[in-house]
């Protein structure tokens, strides 16, 4: 029989309401079939790990991370695929976070959520879980249909490190810009394994080391030389430029300088675009040709979760400066077009 391992982390879709507050309390995850009774119907043993406490998306950092990737770790023999629930605002850092860690990756590792708590009568949760779970436990030839750490919501499956929450009311809350969707549940759930990234032929392992010691940079109209250099001159070891279109920023001649200044004192400056699909491409216009000269680097496509997540990542292991960048620029998790 097919095992899948349930991970509860937290979100909307495990709660309930309290007849006697009205307000949401989260539901024991123990008797998950006692609130989906649907699950019973689906031939796979299922076993449930929640966390405690429980955390709200909002708090989610490295730490939680190491901890999930530990604990797939530690279970990753005994099951066939993973299904962790998760609140939804995070939810595309955390699987960014885990595609890097969770290297050689053979098992599905899906998460997913709702807009919805699970005991609402329009929730999304029960068909987001039950599916999710579909997808885990799908195989083909005796091997896992899909080996890499996804989102599933609403009736499509993302790269996890490709995916971004663009809307916080509809149930279609997130999207895969850059990067076609893997999976699709209609009447029949289709896969598209021409996306799909193949099996690995290395032997399973993770990493947790993170360094999250980064700024963030966001380009806007009228910036000042003071905020831009309380961050090129901050203790931030590196710098994600959120650029204008596909690369491109102020020229002025202080902007220049702060920049220069920044990577003579050996920081890390990755240029990806304020646009939510395209991709940086520095040299194409004159205003960010001097990005390029300089050693900015270029981010591609990466969304901004996939490249907060990356950098905390690669800082976070034993590199060169050097093979950092190097690292960068290059996909190593399918996260960007090389």
């Amino acid at each position: 029989m097919t095992k899948i391992l349930i991970i509860y982390t937290g979100g909307t879709i495990g709660m309930v309401n309290d007849a006697k507050t009205g307000t949401l309390i989260p539901f024991d995850f123990e008797q998950i079939q006692d609130n989906v009774p649907e699950l019973a119907r689906l031939d796979y043993q299922l076993s449930v790990h929640s966390f405690d406490p429980i955390l709200d998306s909002s708090n989610m950092n490295p730490e939680v991370w190491a901890e999930l990737a530990e604990l797939i770790k530690e279970k990753y023999d005994a099951f066939d695929g993973f299904v962790i629930l998760h609140g939804s605002d995070t939810m595309s850092f955390t699987a960014s976070a885990l595609s890097f860690m969770l290297q050689n990756l053979a098992k599905p590792v899906i998460l997913t959520g709702s807009q919805l708590p699970i005991g609402e009568i329009r929730t999304d949760a029960k068909e987001n879980l039950i599916t999710a779970l579909e997808i885990a436990a799908t195989k083909k030839d005796g091997k896992a249909m899909v080996p890499e750490v996804c989102i599933y919501f609403d009736y499509q499956l993302f790269r996890g490190n490709r995916s971004i929450k663009y809307n916080s009311e509809k149930f279609e809350a997130f999207a895969s810009p850059n990067y076609p969707i893997l999976a699709e549940a209609g009447v029949n759930l289709d896969f598209y394994p021409n996306y799909i990234l193949p099996i690995p032929t290395e032997p399973f392992q993770i990493h947790t080391s993170f360094n999250a010691n980064i700024g963030v940079l966001k380009m806007y109209p009228g910036i000042t030389e003071n905020a831009v250099r309380a961050i090129t001159e901050s203790n931030a070891e590196a710098i994600i430029l959120e650029a204008f279109g596909s690369g491109n920023t102020t020229t002025a001649p202080w902007f220049i300088t702060c920049l220069k200044e920044a990577i003579e004192a050996n920081k890390i400056i990755l240029d990806i675009s304020q646009c939510k699909g395209g991709s940086v491409q520095l040299g194409l216009y004159e205003t960010s040709r001097k990005l390029q000269k300089m050693g900015i680097l270029s981010g591609s496509d990466l969304t901004f979760e996939s490249a907060v997540t990356k950098l905390m990542y690669l800082l976070g292991q034993d590199l060169s400066i050097e093979e950092v960048k190097r690292l960068l620029e290059i996909s190593i998790a399918g996260e960007l077009t090389d």
